[in-house]
């Protein structure tokens, strides 16, 4: 299980209740979750293919991805992998930025890069669905497109999945969740992760 994204992903400890929740299905010898994620980070910081609207790229493009990358292939040296299941909670940054437009391209583009490096065609994801949070803050234009988009990827492979995080929020004004928010969070991914 690759854990990643942006804060609401670094918010949540996995020990707390994916990985119990995960090891209760498969077994705890049987389980590897690896969690790499940086709040502020937008999608390009994991796509190395990331452009904008124009076909502009990025110079940071890909540098998340190394980051987690470098925990990913230790972790799983010298295993046999039945399965691998990568779990997204980011877009908050895309929406604030307005890159809307080009988030669909990313994702599927950062799903297909993941498989290419694991040389694997069979990956499950799971994505959160950006909270309604944005959709009242008009500083954010693009938070109900990208919202639409990761529910789309999501339904649109027999390998994806995604989860409602609108009841999360610590309080009515907050784009983070509370301590029982992030427990909830990680219970809600891995029953996607182990449904799938």
């Amino acid at each position: 299980f690759i854990l990643s994204g942006q804060s609401n992903m670094a918010g949540m400890n996995p020990k707390e209740s994916f990985a119990p929740t995960v090891a209760a299905e498969f077994g705890k010898e049987n389980v590897i979750v690896v969690k790499s994620a940086q709040g502020g980070q937008p999608i390009r910081k994991w796509y190395k293919k990331w452009t904008d609207a124009n076909g502009k790229p990025s110079k940071s493009a890909g540098e998340r991805y190394d980051v987690l990358m470098k925990q990913v292939k230790p972790a799983i040296k010298g295993q046999s992998l039945k399965s691998v299941t990568f779990v997204w909670m980011q877009g908050e940054r895309d929406a604030r930025e307005e890159h809307g437009k080009v988030y669909e391209a990313s994702l599927k583009g950062l799903l297909a890069q993941l498989s290419g490096d694991l040389n694997r065609q069979d990956i499950n994801f799971v994505i959160g669905r950006l909270s309604d949070w944005g959709l009242k803050n008009s500083g954010r234009p693009d938070w109900k497109l990208i919202r639409e988009v990761q529910v789309k990827v999501a339904d649109s492979s027999p390998r994806g999945g995604w989860v409602d995080t609108d009841d999360l929020n610590g309080t009515k004004d907050s784009l983070h969740y509370n301590k029982e928010g992030y427990a909830e969070l990680g219970k809600r991914f891995a029953e996607k992760a182990v449904e799938l």
